[in-house]
């Protein structure tokens, strides 16, 4: 696979935004707000199971420490925003644009405030993107609205807010299709 190539960081010492470009990408592993080792000591072993065969992996923040990083690397090149709960010192942007295949355009970030509200939230945050992926409210979500692929893959550990875990796949072709899995 390609290299991932950064092209603009608007601050560089604050990394609050990048733009990476992929290309050849068919399968995109997606998780968020896995709080590891406050909700588990690893990624749970059916999500790593889902993830095989993916060409890179979102996660969309909440990491907590970086053993989800190391963990997740093993299978595919990650890219990751931080998240609310994310104070260690790791220059992670809290937005990311993604262009994949010369094409289709991900924007990522984690998300804050009322879970009520996110999906306005985070869809004031992109303009002119294909699909936005997103974490926080630790609630599932793949729903189009207004051409934009809204992805939330849940919550991989935590059942904060919600009665499952989940993780999601993005299939990339002509369009980026979204499937929610529970692990």
């Amino acid at each position: 696979m390609e290299e991932q190539k950064i092209k603009q960081p608007i601050n560089s010492e604050s990394k609050d935004f990048e733009e990476i470009e992929f290309n050849n990408i068919k399968k995109i592993g997606v998780i968020s707000d896995t709080h590891i080792p406050l909700k588990a000591e690893h990624i749970p072993e059916k999500a790593l199971d889902i993830f095989k065969g993916c060409n890179l992996i979102l996660h969309a923040g909440d990491l907590v420490n970086l053993r989800a990083i190391d963990e997740l690397g093993k299978i595919a090149p990650v890219v990751a925003v931080k998240g609310n709960m994310d104070e260690f010192e790791h220059p992670f942007p809290k937005k990311i644009i993604i262009t994949i295949n010369n094409k289709l355009k991900i924007g990522i970030m984690h998300g804050y405030g009322s879970p009520n509200k996110i999906t306005d939230y985070v869809k004031s945050e992109f303009k002119d993107v294909d699909c936005i992926v997103f974490g926080h409210s630790h609630k599932a979500l793949n729903e189009t609205l207004d051409n934009t692929l809204l992805f939330n893959p849940g919550s991989a550990c935590d059942k904060a807010f919600t009665d499952i875990n989940s993780v999601g796949i993005l299939y990339i072709d002509e369009k980026i299709k979204g499937e929610i899995f529970k692990i």
